[in-house]
């Protein structure tokens, strides 16, 4: 067998196993053709596509339930709330929560991150306190502790990464002390794929009873996550990077800290009642979820879940591991290109340099064949001046691409060398 036979092969064997052409006919959007060139989208951990299960959800409520929750009398109502909480118990679920009024409903993991630093932040901590963050963050999970520093008075330490976009353990370790207050970390760096051992940090910080924030937007579609397990105190995630809707996402956070913090905003359906002298909030998780909510995300982000489940997330992180070591492999032995984060632990997400050819110029020429890729910074600038780059192009990889689709990025990267000489 001829050497590109036998990867003819191991392609057809991967696919076959992981019946990935069955979960692409899920997804409408991946038929298409950009530039008369099907569409190869490997640009998913900006977001992910939504299949059809969760498409038709959507046009379901809309169609036939829409209507405000809670309080409502009337048939929709009822039927609208009832789908609504019934996400809430399926998410609870997924992340294994100890009770479903742990499950804050948000827009994003922006705003996740931003309820607990203003809230809890303005609560417990003071001048002079400490929060630790990594060199890798998303700056989702670094300005809002900027601000809560500039209000407060606060000093933000940032633990170092190693050359291979790894977080330094020793240094973070060092990093946690007396004057630490909060931690905030990301369970995967969605500008590189290090997955970072999120258990053992929080252990770390646990042991000066250091409440820790886990930002999971990254991992929540690529594996198994266990809140009990982790034992963080708060997790965030954005739905649309886990096939579900935009606009919506989830906070989770341990029910004896989340009664203890205030309101992040006032308005409908967080009050239990309502005086000119004085309010009473509502009981968790509506304290902090005011006015009408993203009633379609939510039930949206349930379809999501749900069809994640029947799928499996450790049938996806094989597959995702086994992709992402053929495209490395591959996009390795490319003239003058360097990947950027070379982690031992990492998921499906391969950012990628050549010295004199600029990211935006490849995702330009990328793009005319096809292939969407990511280009640019990714909201980790901090990370890119760690990295000695001004931007990076990305590749992300979710559980419907396939080794093809490797192969044709592979064939416009030689596109891109052959217009820039």
């Amino acid at each position: 067998m001829t050497k590109r036979g036998a990867v003819l092969e191991n392609r057809k064997k991967l696919d076959a196993s992981f019946q990935v052409e069955r979960y692409r006919r899920d997804f409408p959007i991946l038929s298409q053709k950009v530039y008369g060139k099907p569409l190869a989208y490997l640009d998913n951990a900006a977001t992910t596509q939504k299949p059809k299960s969760v498409i038709d959800m959507l046009n379901r409520y809309y169609s036939f339930e829409n209507a405000n929750i809670h309080r409502g009398i009337h048939y929709l109502s009822q039927q609208a709330t009832d789908a609504y909480d019934e996400a809430r118990q399926t998410i609870q679920k997924f992340l294994n929560a100890r009770e479903a009024r742990e499950i804050i409903f948000v827009r994003g993991t922006t705003e996740g991150i931003n309820l607990v630093a203003q809230s809890y932040g303005h609560t417990f901590l003071k001048s002079g306190d400490e929060i630790l963050i990594t060199a890798m963050e998303h700056h989702s999970n670094i300005v809002p502790w900027q601000i809560l520093s500039d209000q407060i008075g606060a000093k933000l330490r940032v633990a170092p990464i190693n050359d291979n976009g790894e977080l330094i353990l020793e240094e973070f370790e060092k990093l946690v002390n007396e004057r630490t207050k909060f931690v905030a970390v990301t369970h995967i760096s969605n500008a590189l794929g290090t997955m970072n051992p999120v258990k053992r940090l929080v252990q770390m910080a646990h042991q000066l009873n250091i409440p820790v924030l886990v930002d999971g937007a990254q991992a929540v579609p690529h594996t198994v996550v266990d809140i009990q397990d982790l034992g963080c105190d708060f997790f965030v995630f954005s739905g649309h990077k886990i096939f579900g809707p935009t606009g919506i996402g989830i906070l989770y956070g341990k029910a004896e800290l989340l009664e203890k913090m205030p309101p992040y905003q006032g308005g409908g359906d967080m009050i239990s009642s309502v005086r000119f002298e004085k309010t009473t909030y509502n009981k968790l998780p509506f304290k902090f979820e005011a006015g009408t909510p993203h009633i379609a995300g939510v039930i949206g982000l349930g379809a999501a879940i749900e069809y994640v489940n029947q799928i499996g997330l450790k049938n996806i992180f094989e597959y995702e591991q086994e992709l992402l070591h053929y495209a490395t492999s591959v996009l390795m032995k490319i003239p003058g290109l360097r990947i950027m984060g070379q982690a031992r632990e990492k998921a499906s997400i391969i950012s990628f340099v050549f010295d004199d050819i600029h990211a935006h110029d490849i995702g330009t020429i990328l793009d005319q064949q096809g292939v969407a890729i990511r280009a640019g910074h990714h909201c980790a600038m901090p990370l890119m001046e760690r990295l000695g780059v001004p931007a990076t192009a990305r590749a992300s990889f979710a559980f419907y691409n396939t080794k093809e689709e490797v192969d044709r990025l592979v064939q416009a990267i030689h596109a891109v060398l052959e217009v820039f000489g």
